[in-house]
């Protein structure tokens, strides 16, 4: 299974994520200045740098895992992800997904939610706001799945907090036992939320289960009928595809609500979030051409301690607010701790092997 690419320079990978920064902070200036004047320009400027920000802050380790996945995956499939996956994160998650949101929310057209996008902002960004609760028990859900399913692995033997992963492995013997900790949590923050949207987060729960497990079942049967033939490869990563952009949807939820907070402007949501997706797929092909989770031992746990976290503060976000500066930090920092784990296990081996 071919690489991505020759091993490179570190900048190089983040070429065309630096060429659409300048782009999309050129474009979204210049759209402040012809509509509001130079305080515009400035006001938009700031707003798309920081969308971008928490954009990346949000998605860190959905970089690590997507080059986890990214790394079982034919080259072909590879470069599919990374040129047809980054236009439908880059559009279709932060563009055409809050139309499709108001369209089904405000039982609207596809033309009136794009009135309401650029000509009414504010009601659009309520019924973005309206839209939080199944959107954050969908993705919460196929979150949570994806990671008690990497910590519920019988063949995992490599452990970063062994008190807690090494009993997890051991239970993973027992058949779904994953989906039973989800149906749970599923049933306990159903009957939490506000009165009269207990059914809406309950089915929009088992929706994001189903979608997760509607995927594993897809990958197995692609998986077991592949063959040499260069059809059957490719079919062979389609599931894998297929797992990765809904991973990045349920990424994306957070932050395209969140952006709601900054600005009510869809455009510039667009752009800043759009600059933070292309630097977290330039991450992505970094890990995987550098082979880096091979040699950083605990950089993939921290990602999925991280998903799991986010996953939780989803479910609660139905209940209260979060900040979206929190979420981002207490993922980054998960990811810094492993990192710091990695390295330091790392020099106690080289000092082993010296005495």
């Amino acid at each position: 299974m071919g690489g991505l690419s020759v091993k490179a320079s570190t900048l190089s990978y983040f070429k065309w994520a630096f060429i659409v920064t300048i782009a999309g902070l050129a474009a979204s200036t210049l759209y402040g200045y012809f509509s509001f004047g130079m305080s515009g320009a400035l006001a938009f400027l700031f707003i798309t740098a920081v969308l971008a920000v928490l954009e990346i802050s949000l998605s860190f380790d959905n970089a690590v895992v997507n080059a986890n996945k990214l790394k079982t995956m034919s080259h072909v499939w590879q470069r599919r992800f990374l040129t047809w996956g980054i236009l439908i994160a880059v559009f279709g998650m932060r563009l055409v997904f809050p139309l499709v949101i108001v369209v089904l929310a405000a039982k609207v057209g596809p033309l009136a939610a794009i009135h309401l996008a650029f000509a009414e902002p504010r009601a659009y960004a309520e019924i973005m706001h309206d839209a939080h609760l199944p959107i954050a028990a969908f993705g919460g859900t196929f979150l949570l799945m994806v990671g008690l399913s990497y910590f519920f692995d019988h063949e995992k033997d490599v452990h970063w907090f062994a008190p807690l992963e090494k009993p997890m492995a051991k239970l993973a013997a027992v058949k779904g036992i994953e989906t039973g900790i989800a149906l749970v949590l599923v049933l306990v923050f159903s009957k939490l939320v506000e009165d009269g949207r207990s059914q809406e987060f309950f089915y929009s729960a088992i929706y994001g289960l189903l979608t997760y497990l509607a995927i594993e079942v897809l990958s197995g049967l692609l998986d077991a009928t592949q063959t040499q033939t260069a059809k059957a490869a490719a079919q062979g990563g389609l599931g894998a595809f297929i797992y990765l952009e809904v991973l990045d949807a349920s990424f994306s939820f957070d932050g395209v609500i969140g952006a709601f907070a900054l600005t009510k402007n869809l455009l510039v949501i667009a752009i800043g979030l759009g600059i933070g997706a292309m630097y977290v797929r330039s991450l992505t092909i970094m890990l995987v051409d550098r082979q880096t989770l091979s040699h950083f031992r605990f950089l993939e746990h921290g990602a999925f301690y991280a998903i799991l976290v986010l996953a939780v503060i989803m479910y609660v976000q139905t209940l209260f607010e979060i900040p979206e500066a929190i979420t981002g930090l207490v993922g980054a920092g998960l990811i810094a701790l492993s990192l710091w784990s990695s390295i330091r296990w790392r020099k106690l081996q080289e000092l082993a092997e010296t005495l």
